[in-house]
């Protein structure tokens, strides 16, 4: 039987809302990433800067192609690593709105594994727009109290899945250019990405 919760979320978020979910690293703030108004949403809750980029969650069952220019490197990573705590920049899709992607020629992407977060996204069947569900310049939420205190009611519904198992945030990787480049360290060590690819893969400067 479906959890309650997520089915409000899933409607909720077909009608340009905002819902706060848990994913394995941190609890997210997402709204519809097909509908710019609800995105607008959530720069306005979290006093976050225009012009960042935000990462659309999709289920496992989703197909990322609809989103990005999908090849053969992000596949081979998406086999071995999704669900989890990966997200790969790739060249946007036509349909992308600009607020999602702060106006750059590129996505980024992640299936994340906590299991209310595919129920949820697979629920829904649509990419849901994610950044940390926090102030801007707070620390990361790991849990649905962590949440309420910082946004209270800016969200329209914090689905609770109790404490992120991860609790740092995911590895950002730019499969956009010539060399894979990690963006941002997270928890998918860069060591099993050069695996996987089995090539170099750039650290990001000190």
């Amino acid at each position: 039987m479906a959890d309650p919760s997520v089915e409000r979320a899933v409607a909720l978020l077909r009608a340009g809302g905002l819902v706060a979910f848990p994913t394995e690293t941190v609890y997210g703030l997402g709204a519809d990433a097909s509908n710019a108004s609800a995105v607008a949403r959530i720069f306005a809750a979290k006093g976050r800067p225009a012009g960042r980029p935000l990462t659309v969650h999709l289920g496992p069952t989703a197909d990322p192609a609809t989103w990005a220019a999908w090849d053969e490197r992000a596949e081979r990573l998406a086999t071995a690593l999704w669900p989890g705590p990966l997200t790969l920049v790739l060249p946007r899709g036509p349909t992308v709105p600009d607020i999602v992607t702060g106006g750059q020629p590129t996505v980024g992407l992640r299936v994340p594994a906590h299991p209310l977060a595919i129920e949820l996204l697979d629920a829904f069947g649509g990419g849901v727009a994610a950044p940390s569900a926090n102030r801007s310049g707070h620390v990361s939420p790991t849990r649905a109290e962590h949440v309420h205190a910082d946004l209270g009611d800016a969200v329209d519904l914090v689905v609770d899945g109790g404490e992120c198992t991860v609790g740092v945030e995911s590895t950002v990787l730019l499969l956009a250019g010539p060399r894979p480049r990690v963006l941002r360290l997270g928890a998918a060590p860069v060591e099993r990405l050069e695996e996987i690819l089995g090539e170099p893969v750039d650290r990001p400067a000190d």
